[in-house]
């Protein structure tokens, strides 16, 4: 496995150019039994995380280290990604699941790659702009004339865009820098006024450097924004050819994030000793902050509702970001979750 990427460099590597050139390099692998439970061998499946093992990834490491995966069939493999988009490496077959985001996978079904959303990791969307305190940004309104610090995405601005508009402001004052794989704290004291964040992380790390911020929810200021991010992928084939399979790698993971909600200091534990260099501290906090957010208000973990997916995907096409309009029905599914 090639050095993981950053989360900057995952979102921006999600799309269609590299499902299309996966798709063309790869075929589709050969199963493979795994070890066995009761005599019966497992089904070896590998899942992709989006970027470096965090508190979004916490359900899958449990579900692995209390053997859910196991009791459902299942030996999977979690692995970190490459220089390949993941869910490029899902549409050409050689990965059974992959972690995404609901504007990545939207914009790759837009280009025909035949993946599709399993499940919402997280209910409601916990990204906003985060700025440090002594910016005095309590509004997207006064970000006008100040400076924003991007990986040159195809969401971001429009994103930007939209909730400065919502709340009065005027977004073309706004200067937009590419500060490429500079971090939040490391952009922030080179000028940069604010950057596009997941609070659960950056702003629980913040918190405890002992540089707070201020964060403007994106959800908070345009309803269509609540989109799901991050999402479990996985593709048109592996439904149709193996839904069982699909449906027991849920079973697993809804068990999995069932438990990191209930129980989040424990949670952290196996995450942490699934993955020993990250910092105990942070990773204890934001899953103590995330573990009650995985499901929310949903009447279960992982729900999509078809509402959040038609209009984000109309917005995706208002904003030019799609060149061209997509089924968004199409684009995920609840059929394989647990019932309620």
């Amino acid at each position: 496995m090639q050095n993981p990427i950053t989360r900057r460099r995952a979102l921006s590597l999600f799309g269609a150019a590299s499902v299309a050139l996966a798709a063309a390099a790869c075929g589709a692998k050969d199963d493979e039994p795994g070890a066995s439970v009761s005599g019966k061998a497992l089904q070896k499946v590998k899942v992709s995380l989006d970027w470096t093992p965090n508190t979004n990834h916490t359900g899958l490491y449990v579900a692995q280290s209390k053997g859910y995966f196991a009791a459902n069939g299942l030996d999977v493999e979690i692995v970190q990604p490459g220089d390949t988009d993941p869910s490029a490496l899902v549409a050409a077959g050689k990965l059974e699941f992959a972690i995404s985001a609901q504007e990545a996978l939207t914009q790759a079904r837009a280009e025909d790659a035949p993946i599709v959303s399993i499940a919402a990791i997280i209910q409601h969307n916990t990204s906003g702009f985060g700025s440090p305190k002594n910016r005095n940004l309590t509004r997207p309104a006064q970000y006008a004339g100040k400076t924003y610090g991007g990986y040159g995405g195809p969401v971001e601005e429009p994103l930007l865009k939209t909730i400065v508009k919502a709340d009065g402001g005027d977004p073309s004052t706004i200067k937009v820098v590419n500060v490429g794989e500079a971090d939040f704290f490391a952009a922030t004291k080179k000028g940069i006024d604010l950057e596009w964040i997941f609070y659960g992380w950056t702003g629980i790390e913040a918190e405890l450097r002992g540089e707070p911020v201020n964060i403007q929810y994106v959800k908070d200021y345009a309803p269509v924004l609540d989109f799901y991010t991050p999402i479990l992928i996985t593709s048109e084939k592996q439904i149709s050819s193996k839904p069982d399979v699909v449906k027991s790698f849920l079973a697993a993971t809804s068990q999995g994030y069932g438990y990191a909600a209930e129980n989040p200091a424990d949670a952290a534990a196996i995450l942490l000793k699934a993955a020993p260099d990250l910092d105990k501290e942070l990773v204890t906090k934001s899953q103590e902050w995330l573990s009650p957010k995985y499901q929310d208000d949903a009447a279960r973990w992982g729900e999509q509702k078809p509402a959040v997916w038609t209009d984000f995907a109309q917005w995706l096409y208002d904003q030019k970001v799609l060149t061209k309009q997509v089924d968004a029905t199409k684009a995920f599914t609840n059929d394989f979750l647990p019932s309620a």
